[in-house]
């Protein structure tokens, strides 16, 4: 587990694998508040009816954050979605 300091607005990936709350399994993060446990911050949600989404906030713990390299996106995919899944 990488406890490296984060950065505000740092963005980092909530492990599908070990977070806590599935409904954030595998999203990006905005980090808002590093704490020494891990950190508080939020994820993007989508809009409906042409409007845009507000944010969904979320304090995440060490062992949940997936750490990026620099400015780039290691994206883990979520495996328990059907292998047949089509955007139709």
């Amino acid at each position: 587990m990488n406890t490296t300091p984060l950065r505000i607005g740092q963005v980092v990936q909530l492990n599908p694998e070990t977070v806590g709350n599935r409904m954030f399994a595998a999203c990006l993060f905005v980090v808002t508040e590093p704490r020494t446990w891990g950190a508080m911050g939020f994820v993007q949600a989508l809009g409906e009816n042409g409007e845009p989404g507000g944010q969904a906030y979320y304090r995440a713990k060490w062992e949940e954050i997936a750490r990026l390299t620099g400015d780039e996106v290691v994206f883990i995919p979520r495996r328990d979605l059907p292998e047949d899944a089509s955007d139709d």
